[in-house]
């Protein structure tokens, strides 16, 4: 959990996410969601947007030398799916359990609705990816690791009266993978925030970050 002192509540933005969601409910009501536990692979088939209606997605590449990169994290609203990238290989794993809505791209493009939700949304993707992007560019480690949290807060976080709850639990493994350095060093760094007083963490509940 990150205090206040870290992120005040009045910078978190109000996400419009939850009314899409709803929408595509509405209108697929006969339809049923895929359904993944988390640390479930989600099956990406060519052709085939999946609609993230509830829960966490991570997105991840492996490079040539066997490390793990991971490209980002979709939440509810978020669209997903091959036709939206070109790197190969590329995975979806549920980080929570996960509902996905499957459309076809010649039915999303035959639908007024559906593109405009699309287009909203790819914009926020687009956003999250350029975060990520400042993020990996940061030259301190300290700093890569304080922002990412922060970015974590920001689109994931659930405003509580003594800060912002991160409702995923994410291992010092995966949290190194994402700015490029070592386990060890981020359990450091964990440490070193928690002794500042701005971060709290229980391995006990998937609403903290856990060691790996």
């Amino acid at each position: 959990m990150l205090a206040k002192s870290a992120l005040p509540v009045k910078q978190l933005p109000v996400s419009p996410h939850q009314g899409f969601v709803e929408v595509l409910e509405q209108l697929y009501r006969e339809r049923t969601l895929a359904a993944y536990q988390a640390g479930q692979a989600i099956p990406l088939p060519p052709g085939i947007l999946l609609m993230v209606c509830r829960g966490v997605v991570q997105l991840s590449t492996i490079q040539p030398d066997g490390g793990e990169t991971l490209l980002g994290l979709a939440g509810p609203s978020a669209p997903i799916g091959l036709p939206l990238t070109t790197i190969n290989p590329y995975w979806a794993n549920a980080l929570t359990d996960v509902n996905v809505l499957p459309l076809a791209m010649a039915e999303v493009e035959s639908s007024p609705v559906l593109m405009a939700g699309l287009g909203h949304n790819l914009v926020v993707r687009l956003q999250q990816t350029e975060a990520w992007l400042a993020i990996a560019g940061k030259r301190l480690v300290v700093d890569r690791l304080h922002q990412l949290l922060v970015f974590l807060a920001q689109e994931l976080g659930q405003v509580e009266t003594s800060g912002v709850r991160i409702p995923v639990r994410l291992t010092h493994h995966q949290l190194a993978t994402a700015i490029g350095t070592t386990r060890v060093t981020v359990t450091r760094l964990l440490k070193d925030f928690k002794a500042q007083g701005w971060l709290k963490s229980s391995s006990a509940t998937s609403s903290s970050i856990g060691n790996n």
